[in-house]
């Protein structure tokens, strides 16, 4: 009997059907960047200082400019000019407004310093999560709980969504996720305070990845052998599209609320996807459901203008189920060469997450245009993508992975010694970090599957992939506390793991050409036969007069 492969060979592998159904999960995948990034917008933290009642008065009085209010009532710049104020009654009427301070003390620093009790003044036209709870100073760690709080959400659901998929179906589960994401970002926007918004953002977490995950695997389903790593490249292309829109959209609205909620509300309009994203007919079949396979075959047929041919009406499952075999995390580090690949592999997917979320939230603190800089940052993704494409079939995947963590180690590295001034040249390392880190992203989703045997292939990368969103949730510490000790410091770290990354990948074997491995054995071999292949190679290239 047939599978679904055999059919599509028949009735298109990538036409009209697929097509439309790939541009409409591309949507969905778009949809995902405000939450897996907006922290750069939604957090967005300005220069502020404390709130001392009567200096806007005086400054009115005195008419003084902002850089003189500053100097004359701030304690100075930095940390201390932001937490602490002068403890001062500004509404004496003796203060003079050449320099108001004099006749307290005769030097500022002896006067007493006093925490902000009356809040802060942010020297922005917007709003943030930051200037409405005021999560500054010795709250300031509640905005990296906030981001750390989607990561968590994200790790949940990544572990859980494998299960549920098989369980229920990708389309119910998919819906489902749409719908709930939709419900909780509309109440976050609402929310009355930083609690409640805490809460909604986790719940985001727990179903927004979740339904980006279900998206790859529908597309991935839908389309024949030939076309799956293309179009699972193009899915996450479609995620740089969402960048470049939240740009956009986040200068056009610059208060919080505004933006949560428009970059929200067209989620509800994926659950018309009822109506045009069908079952996929491989779950169907796994689920001993054929008939109903066959009839959203037929439809797929139909939209690609393709006929069924009459001895394609049976189907079977993609793979035989012969000796069942029971996988276990044990493993996972059982043998050698298997252990060493999920090591590899587990901090290349934590390298990953903290490089890219950490320059994406370090650029927000940066302190320029972060519109514009959020803005080139995210089109250097589109060569990353192309350059994926032109390189893993020619050149391999291990060269390609290897040099883009190290070219975004490197970028990382030079940009704490490039001066403020020389911005575009800041810019410009910024960008080759993000270009480096990109491509690595995406090589280790790919590469991942092609280390592991059979039966352990989908914990395999279940298990290291969860590495992912452990790096997300301990980015926002890592960038927000280091860059209160120095601004550059986030930027050494990342440096050191690029770079430690780049060189275990030269570790692994090189999967260019290769079939998947069935068994553990195939696996352990794999490094033999690459290292037996390599010997080969330098041997032809040796000139006969040597070689004797």
């Amino acid at each position: 009997m047939p599978t679904v492969d055999d059919i599509l060979e028949h009735i298109g592998e990538f036409n009209f059907f697929q097509k439309q159904t790939f541009f409409l999960l591309c949507l969905l995948s778009a949809a995902f960047t405000p939450i897996y990034v907006g922290i750069v917008f939604l957090g967005f933290t300005p220069d502020h200082r404390c709130r001392s009642p009567g200096v806007a008065e005086l400054s009115r009085r005195c008419g003084w400019s902002l850089a003189e209010e500053l100097n004359y009532t701030v304690p100075g710049p930095g940390p201390e000019g932001q937490c602490l104020r002068y403890k001062v009654d500004w509404n004496q009427s003796a203060l003079s407004c050449l320099d108001p301070l004099a006749g307290l003390a005769a030097n500022g620093s002896a006067l007493p310093l006093g925490p902000c009790v009356q809040g802060w003044v942010y020297d922005t036209s917007g709003s943030s999560i930051v200037t409405e709870f005021n999560l500054v100073c010795a709250d300031s760690w509640m905005l990296d709980l906030f981001q750390s709080a989607v990561n968590v959400g994200f790790f949940i659901g990544s572990m859980s969504i494998g299960y549920i998929a098989d369980r229920f179906g990708r389309k119910l589960c998919l819906l489902i996720t749409i719908l709930i994401n939709a419900s909780s970002g509309v109440l976050m926007a609402i929310s009355p305070n930083y609690t409640w918004m805490l809460i909604f953002r986790l719940i985001q977490g727990l179903v927004s990845k979740a339904g980006w995950l279900i998206g790859y695997i529908l597309i991935t389903e839908f389309v024949g052998l030939r076309y799956r790593r293309t179009v699972g490249i193009v899915y996450q292309v479609a995620f740089t599209v969402g960048l470049l829109v939240l740009a956009g959209v986040a200068y056009a609205l610059p208060h919080w609320r505004w933006l949560q909620l428009t970059v929200t509300l067209p989620n509800f309009c994926f659950l018309l996807y009822y109506w045009c994203v069908p079952e996929s007919p491989r779950w169907l079949i796994s689920q001993n459901k054929n008939a109903k396979a066959m009839k959203i075959i037929k439809h797929i047929a139909k939209k690609n203008g393709k006929p069924l041919p009459g001895s394609l009406q049976s189907l079977r499952p993609d793979e035989e189920v012969g000796e069942k075999l029971n996988p276990s995390f044990l493993d996972l580090v059982r043998t050698p060469q298997i252990r060493k690949h999920t090591l590899i592999l587990m901090y290349n997917w934590f390298t990953s997450s903290v490089l890219y979320q950490g320059l994406i939230m370090h650029m927000g603190l940066a302190g320029s245009n972060i519109y514009l800089d959020f803005f080139y940052s995210a089109l250097v993704e589109f060569p990353a993508a192309f350059l994926i494409i032109l390189t893993i079939d020619r050149i391999g995947r291990r060269y390609p992975w290897a040099i883009s963590n190290m070219v975004a180690g490197a970028a990382c590295l030079a940009s704490v010694f490039i001066p403020e001034d020389l911005h575009w040249l800041r810019v410009t390392a910024a960008c080759l970090g993000r270009m480096g880190i990109t491509m690595a992203y995406e090589m280790v989703c790919l590469v991942n599957a092609e280390l592991y045997p059979t039966f352990i292939r989908n914990l395999g990368v279940l298990v290291c992939s969860s590495m992912c969103d452990v790096g997300g949730i301990l980015t926002p510490f890592l960038v927000y506390r280091l860059t209160d000790i120095w601004h550059e410091l986030p930027l050494v770290v990342f440096a050191v793991v690029g770079l430690i990354a780049g060189g275990l990948v030269l570790l692994l074997p090189e999967t260019k050409g290769r079939t998947l491995p069935e068994t553990i054995e195939e696996v352990e071999n794999m490094k033999r036969v690459s290292t037996s292949y390599a010997i080969k190679i330098h041997l032809l290239s040796i000139p006969p007069k040597l070689n004797c």
